[in-house]
């Protein structure tokens, strides 16, 4: 393997290369460009499937690791440009649960490397701390070795309350799984009595899902020259501009960002009124339920008198208030035991 992961001193040597957050501003042209986009409405959220690393270490004819680890190095780079254009959150496709099926060699050597980048990240908590800089990880942590388990524990939990900014690792990750284990989390919460079969809803769903902390991107970008989304954020991005750019992703460059954020500024109006649409027949979609489940209600508990306007629409109000309320506790005890999970995980890693 050829670069920074050659050995022991010239990883040290090029630890400033390994690092998630780089310092440094933009050129001049670079700024001027910026300020032209940012006169115009800038994505808040921008997904990454950061694809072509295999194909950028063909190209280069290097090892496949190493196209891997130039991948790293552009994701930090990216970060520094997005930091720049007011960019506060970023989610990638880091591995997915289908990269299980590659080599054991290549599955190792990523292992590996996503091990030294979390160390790597453990080391940074100053720089972190100092750009507010907050790291979650999403995907089923359980199918990783459990030192890297461990190790992403740490950083989550170290950058917990960090709150300007977010980078959100999708790892062990794909969205059918990710929307089946949302079910399970609404399954677990019947069972437990903290929710009603009858507060299940496309919008108590997207609470469950593993972005849940999150607002849905504004835009997604993945390189390579590959127009899908590889199960990647299917849920979430119904309403999201889709860039699909050629160019392999450790080739990536602050003008291939530029030209998908002006694509997402050509297509904001549309995208803008397909979300509010959507949100209003949520909206119109809750409240019908809410009436089903109050009339069913009366007719159960009822004495066969019907009830007047205001009457119902009391009772509307109250069944409404009493969902809410439980959905709310719901979500705090999902909150707490997704929590407890990273916390004890670095319990453990502590004791050994």
């Amino acid at each position: 393997m050829k670069g920074c992961t050659g050995s022991a001193t010239m990883l040290r040597g090029c630890s400033w290369k390994m690092s998630w957050i780089r310092e440094g501003e933009l050129n001049l042209i670079e700024k001027l460009t910026a300020n032209i986009l940012k006169s115009g409405p800038m994505p808040k959220h921008v997904a990454f499937i950061m694809d072509g690393n295999r194909r950028y270490a063909r190209k280069r004819q290097v090892e496949r690791q190493e196209g891997h680890t130039q991948g790293f190095d552009k994701l930090a780079e990216t970060l520094r440009w997005c930091l720049n254009l007011n960019i506060l959150e970023v989610t990638v496709y880091a591995f997915s649960i289908e990269n299980f099926k590659r080599s054991k060699d290549e599955v190792d050597g990523l292992m590996e490397l996503a091990k030294q980048k979390f160390i790597k990240l453990l080391e940074e908590q100053e720089n972190l701390e100092k750009h507010g800089v907050c790291i979650r990880v999403l995907g089923d942590l359980t199918l990783l070795p459990l030192d890297l388990q461990q190790h992403i524990a740490r950083a989550v939990v170290a950058t917990r309350s960090h709150n300007k900014c977010f980078l959100n690792v999708c790892f062990a990750y794909t969205s059918r799984h990710e929307i089946a284990n949302a079910v399970r989390e609404m399954a677990w919460g019947v069972e437990q009595g903290h929710i009603k079969s009858s507060d299940v809803s496309e919008a108590l769903l997207s609470q469950c899902l593993y972005s849940s902390n999150s607002p849905n991107p504004d835009l997604l970008i993945r390189t390579s020259g590959e127009v899908r989304l590889s199960d990647f954020l299917l849920w979430q991005t119904s309403h999201s501009c889709l860039v699909f750019q050629s160019v392999l992703w450790p080739e990536y460059t602050f003008w291939n960002l530029c030209e998908a954020i002006l694509q997402y500024q050509l297509n904001y109006r549309p995208l803008q009124k397909a979300r509010d649409q959507h949100q209003e027949d949520q909206a119109i979609q809750q409240l019908e339920a809410d009436r089903a489940c109050v009339a069913e209600l009366i007719q159960h508990c009822g004495n066969g008198n019907p009830l007047d306007a205001q009457r119902r629409q009391e009772a509307l109000l109250q069944y409404t208030a009493s969902r809410e309320e439980r959905v709310q506790d719901f979500l705090c005890a999902l909150q707490h035991k997704r929590d407890s999970f990273f916390t004890d995980l670095t319990s453990q890693a502590a004791l050994i």
